[in-house]
């Protein structure tokens, strides 16, 4: 077999399944597999849905809220890795990538366990949004600072040091010639972690509490009821939102490095 034909088979084994979503989103049959006719008029229910509406403004603030404190953060930490020594700089470094290989199982139930003995410090400490948002930014971070740290790694330390000869101190240098240079970076690393809470449904279903219910959860606990046109269109617009962060994080990252 051609190399051609395999990669084909490749694309359709991990994109057949989303393309059934999609179409089957236009389906007017209600139930059932069966196609029925072309419309639209899903997209057009999901605006009457007060469930839908609901946990897409839960998903957008969970989403919005955790990106920028772990952006913040992220890139705070990124800086300080690459730019500054202390003791057991390189074991922090190999543990800065275990929260991105644990699994999400893994990671959920750690931080269920831990907020369950929170509570019983702080009675007040109840799941739900604020929880939720703690835990996606503790996946989120990680991803934030090994985009920026090896946007540093290839920073080139001349431009940086030609700032300190004209006069400017370490701020000046950091916000008029870094800070520029690394943009891109910390904008991919944004991206990336606004994506991966957009999308994440076991941490923010172990961490979630009353009110706090995000599209994915919603999803699942449509689909335990049956797989409706609705659950398809909802499905597709986080594909579509899923994708074009995607797109956007890869073409920051193929910004061409000054």
């Amino acid at each position: 077999m051609s190399l051609n034909f395999i990669a084909a088979l490749l694309y359709l084994f991990l994109y057949a399944p989303l393309a059934v979503v999609i179409v089957y989103s236009f389906n007017a049959a209600r139930f059932g597999a069966g196609w029925s006719g072309f419309t639209t008029k899903w997209y057009g229910a999901l605006w009457e849905n007060s469930l839908a509406l609901s946990a897409t403004k839960n998903t957008l603030l969970l989403a919005v809220s955790s990106t920028a404190i772990a952006t913040v953060l992220g890139t705070m930490l990124g800086y300080g890795m690459n730019r500054f020594r202390f003791p057991g700089k390189a074991l922090f470094g190999w543990f800065l990538y275990v929260p991105v290989f644990i699994p999400d199982i893994v990671m959920a139930v750690a931080m269920l366990l831990f907020y369950s003995l929170l509570r019983k410090w702080c009675s007040l400490f109840e799941l739900g949004l604020t929880t939720m948002i703690l835990a996606h930014v503790t996946f989120q971070i990680p991803f934030v600072a090994i985009v920026v740290r090896s946007r540093l790694v290839g920073l080139d330390p001349a431009l940086e040091e030609a700032a300190g000869d004209l006069g400017a101190n370490e701020w000046q240098t950091f916000r008029h010639v870094t800070l520029p240079l690394i943009l891109p970076g910390i904008v991919a690393g944004g991206m990336l972690a606004f994506t991966l809470s957009l999308d994440d449904f076991v941490v923010s279903f172990f961490t979630s509490g009353p009110g706090a219910t995000t599209l994915p959860i919603l999803i699942y606990s449509s689909v335990k009821r049956g797989i409706t046109p609705d659950i398809n269109a909802l499905s597709t617009l986080i594909v579509l939102a899923s994708i074009a962060g995607t797109v956007v994080v890869t073409l920051l990252q193929r910004t061409k490095k000054v």
